[in-house]
Order: C-alpha cells, then sequence, then structure tokens
C-alpha cells in the first residue's frame, strides 16, 4: 500500500495550500483534573476540555507531502505556537504558504477555526533552512519576570538523563482510530519500510522524559507551543529509541508559570540522532495551591 502524496481535499488559491475542514477529537476527554476535562477547562475560563495541540499538528502533514514531498518526514519540521483552544469536534482549517522548490525551504503555517479565529500559527521547512523556525524567534523574545512557584526547582541550561521510548503497534493502532488525516504510511509499508509516527506520535515518545523532570502535581498544565524536527527521520512504529533533554528558559505571566525545553530522539542501535522537539509547557496559576493560598 501506498500513500498519495495528492491528497483529496487540498486546494490553492492565491499562493495559499488550504486544507480540507476537520472535527479533531479531544480523545483525553475523560482525564479528570486536566485541561481536557470540561469541569475542569471551565473552571479555569475555558469554554470547555481542550484538544491537545499535537492532534492539531496531524492535520498539517498532507500540506507537507504537497509542499515538500516524502523527504518532510526525513529532514523536515512543524513548529506551532498555539493561540487559541478548541473543542471536541470543533471545525478547523489547517493552511500553507507555497514553495518554490528549493532544497532548504521553510513556509508559513497556520490553523483557523471555521470562524476564521486563529487556533495556531507557525513554520514549517525541509533540509536547514537560513532563517530560525517560530519556536526558534519565540524563544528569542524578552521574558517578563516575576515569582515561580510551580516550576522554581527547574534551571535553564540543566539537563535531563535520558529515558527509554518505545511507540508500540497498540499505542498506534489507537491513534489511528482518531487521527484527522489519515495516511497509509502510518499503518503499514512505507518508503523507509515498516509504519511510521503521526507529528502527535512523535510528540508522545518525547514526553516521556518529563518523568525525570520532577514536575510538582496539583497544577493543571497545557501546551503552549511545539515544534516536531525530523533529523534522520521518520520515527518508527515498533522500535526502541532513548530521549533526552535540556531545560531552556523558565517564566511566567499574570495567570501561568511556563517552562521551554529540548528534547532529543536518538536510536538504541547506533546512537543516531533521529529527530527533535522543542515544548513549552504552560501551567495555570489558578489550579495551584502554590498560588490560592497567597
Amino acid at each position: 500500500m501506498t500513500t498519495n502524496i495528492e491528497q483529496t481535499g487540498i486546494s490553492e488559491a492565491d499562493g495559499v495550500l488550504v486544507g480540507p475542514l476537520r472535527h479533531p477529537r479531544n480523545n483525553a476527554a475523560d482525564q479528570r483534573g486536566s485541561i481536557h476535562d470540561d469541569a475542569t477547562a471551565q473552571k479555569l475560563g475555558f469554554r470547555g476540555g481542550t484538544v491537545a495541540g499535537s492532534i492539531h499538528m496531524e492535520q498539517f502533514p498532507p500540506l507537507l507531502l504537497r509542499a515538500f514531498g516524502e523527504r518532510w518526514f526525513e529532514t523536515g519540521s512543524l513548529s506551532t505556537y498555539f493561540r487559541n483552544a478548541t473543542t471536541d469536534r470543533e471545525a478547523v482549517r489547517a493552511f500553507a504558504t507555497a514553495v518554490t522548490g528549493g532544497t532548504d525551504e521553510q513556509l508559513r503555517v497556520w490553523m483557523e477555526k471555521d470562524d476564521g479565529t486563529l487556533v495556531l500559527e507557525g513554520t514549517a521547512s525541509v533540509g536547514s533552512p537560513a532563517e530560525p523556525s517560530m519556536l526558534r524567534r519565540k524563544l528569542a523574545e524578552p521574558r517578563e519576570d516575576g515569582e515561580l512557584r510551580i516550576l522554581c526547582h527547574l534551571v535553564p541550561g540543566a539537563d535531563i538523563a535520558a529515558v527509554p521510548a518505545r511507540l508500540s503497534s497498540a499505542v498506534a493502532e489507537a491513534r489511528q482510530r482518531v487521527v484527522t488525516e489519515p495516511l497509509d504510511w502510518y499503518a503499514g509499508a512505507s518508503p523507509w519500510g515498516g509504519p511510521i509516527a503521526t507529528p502527535a506520535l512523535v510528540v508522545h515518545a518525547m514526553v516521556a522524559v518529563q518523568a525525570e523532570m520532577h514536575l510538582r502535581p496539583g497544577a493543571v498544565g497545557l501546551y503552549g507551543a511545539i515544534e516536531v524536527r525530523h533529523i534522520e527521520g521518520p520515527v518508527f512504529i515498533d522500535r526502541d529509541y532513548f530521549v533526552s533533554a535540556k531545560i531552556l528558559a523558565v517564566g511566567q505571566t499574570p495567570k501561568t508559570e511556563y517552562f521551554w525545553y529540548e528534547s532529543l530522539l536518538s536510536d538504541t542501535r547506533d546512537g543516531k540522532r533521529v529527530a527533535s522537539m522543542i515544548m513549552m509547557l504552560r501551567f495555570m496559576k489558578a489550579s495551584s495551591k502554590l498560588w490560592q493560598e497567597s
């Protein structure tokens, strides 16, 4: 079985690739006490339990295959900064600017609700373009000083010990049941051999390293930004990897504490660097007793 990279439902207008309208599932709605739980999310000022940003990233591969071809899964990136959360089955559409066909190129991507509300914005690339990605630019922005209570134990520059990571067939099959843009390569043979990981599954593998960060329980977290980059990809299902990380920055806003980290996924067989991820995690101050007691 092969994947047709000329995905149906994609149109092009005025130099912009336009994806079809999709209705992503909030597949973590039963995680009580999380941002995906309706009651918890509404208590914190959201309309309802939110769809994870990593799930929204899965709408982009058909556009990126149209723009870059299959090499996107080898040396491509998707860098996304989340602007407005969505709820279960809320209609959204992915967009990407067209490319000129260069070897190392970066384009702009974004996602909108059906009413035009911006859900996320970012960049996607292949190879090694000269300009920084969306999240590299965000990391370079100044941060607001202020007290940290939830994340005060995290130190920028600190290395996080490597942990094992493996995406099993069972995990991949469960993802297949809800992915908005299924590709044959996710479930069977691919140009690289066996089945490969969706963007959300790459994130799933990478966040395993958070167990070594000793994040304090009792504060509701949510993804603020995610960048997935293939170095020598793709990431395969049923292959053993290890993932390490480095804390990049820690900060706060009036409503949240947040931190940035970069993780690296390596093949256990030869140590080859396969993929990397930059993530910004936010924690809601209103959900933490450390702030409620002040």
